[in-house]
């Protein structure tokens, strides 16, 4: 999940900040965009399941909850709890907890390799029957990276139901269900050690 995790949050993270723009579908887009960010990231939080599989290459799903800068999400594998301060990353196969500053890049190799410049994106969207797909593609794209990310969401509540993410080499589609908007608690976020007494334990904060 990670790779994904850092493809969605780099998408999503980008539409807080989209450049203005006076035509209308791209304004439209803007709007749409900035709601659907809204219910996501928002001061409530926001909670919802996924599932991935890239035929012969990955296969996952799991949980993620967010709300403003905070993350949690887990998987059969791989698991974290950020609380807006520390990262706490857990690999369950290796049986490790790595700790970080919150706004450490180095807490997942992908982090950076996926960070753009919002102004780099052209955003549009077009109406499909009950839902609107939304697209931010990447106007001058790198080798290795993201071409395009389209989001599906529900006209009535705008709710996604997919994000499908189109990279140099390849194409993949998240499904998203069982999403729910607000009425998260903070509690979420905090890691809770007590299951982990018997890993290592790594602590990267205060590195350079």
């Amino acid at each position: 999940m990670r790779i994904l995790y850092i493809i969605m949050l780099g998408f999503l993270f980008s539409v807080q900040s989209m450049a203005d723009t006076k035509e209308d579908s791209q304004a439209k887009a803007q709007e749409l965009f900035n709601k659907v960010y809204g219910m996501v990231f928002g001061p409530e939080g926001s909670s919802l399941s996924y599932a991935v599989n890239i035929i012969g290459l990955y296969k996952t799903e799991g949980d993620v909850v967010y709300k403003n800068k905070k993350i949690y999400y887990e998987e059969k594998r791989f698991a974290a709890w950020e609380d807006g301060k520390v990262a706490y990353m857990v690999d369950k196969k290796e049986r490790k907890v790595d700790i970080h500053d919150f706004n450490d890049e180095k807490k997942d190799k992908y982090l950076a390799m996926f960070k753009y410049d919002v102004n780099n994106f052209a955003y549009s969207y077009k109406e499909k029957g009950e839902f609107y797909e939304l697209t931010a593609k990447v106007k001058k794209s790198k080798f290795f990276g993201i071409r395009s990310v389209t989001a599906l969401v529900r006209k009535s509540n705008l709710y996604p139901v997919s994000l499908t993410i189109k990279l140099s080499l390849l194409s993949t589609t998240v499904q998203i269900s069982n999403f729910r908007s607000g009425g998260i608690d903070d509690k979420v976020f905090k890691f809770p050690k007590e299951k982990f007494t018997d890993y290592q334990y790594i602590d990267h904060r205060g590195e350079k």
